[in-house]
């Protein structure tokens, strides 16, 4: 496995892409995130909790979308469903969807569609940890992007959280 980021450089990440947020939402007045269930929300809660020391905790509107049976794959494969946790309304707000690995597209694109059972959004942004650049197959791209990276269709990307993996980094298997 080659460290693509080390658990310092990941840190930093986080932080970055906070102030980037921060920087083209200010107050996060009528800005809500949103991090996609299972392995988005990692991200996004650091995320999150990153912005509450920057804000008051009550202004940061955070929630998690399950977009399993969303996916254009969800009958090809077993999929374990996620909790949706978004305890607030999106209408008329602007969206940051949060994942950790923007590969094809298709996750994003499952995304929206289960976003629009909860309101119709101002407008919707997306915020992700690894893009991996040259592997889309539809027309999606990330607003705020911790690190691009190019790889082959053989290799996978693999970010390793502390709450589930025991250790922070992201790796290219």
């Amino acid at each position: 496995m080659k460290t693509v980021l080390t658990e310092q450089q990941l840190a930093i990440t986080i932080q970055r892409l906070s102030q980037q947020i921060l920087e083209n939402h200010l107050d996060l007045e009528n800005t809500v995130l949103i991090g996609i269930q299972p392995r988005g929300i990692y991200l996004s809660d650091k995320i999150a909790a990153q912005l509450r020391k920057e804000l008051e905790p009550g202004k940061v509107l955070y929630g998690k979308l399950d977009i399993t049976f969303y996916r254009d794959d969800v009958r090809n494969q077993l999929h374990k469903a996620n909790k949706t946790d978004i305890p607030f309304s999106i209408e008329n707000k602007q969206v940051i969807i949060i994942d950790d690995v923007l590969y094809t597209g298709r996750t994003i694109r499952a995304a929206l569609d289960a976003l629009l059972d909860f309101g119709r959004p101002a407008k919707v942004e997306l915020c992700v940890l690894i893009d991996r650049r040259f592997s889309r197959q539809l027309p999606i791209q990330a607003d705020y992007i911790g690190k691009s990276i190019d790889s082959i269709i053989t290799q996978k990307v693999r970010v390793f959280w502390k709450e589930k993996d025991g250790e922070e980094q992201v790796g290219l298997m």
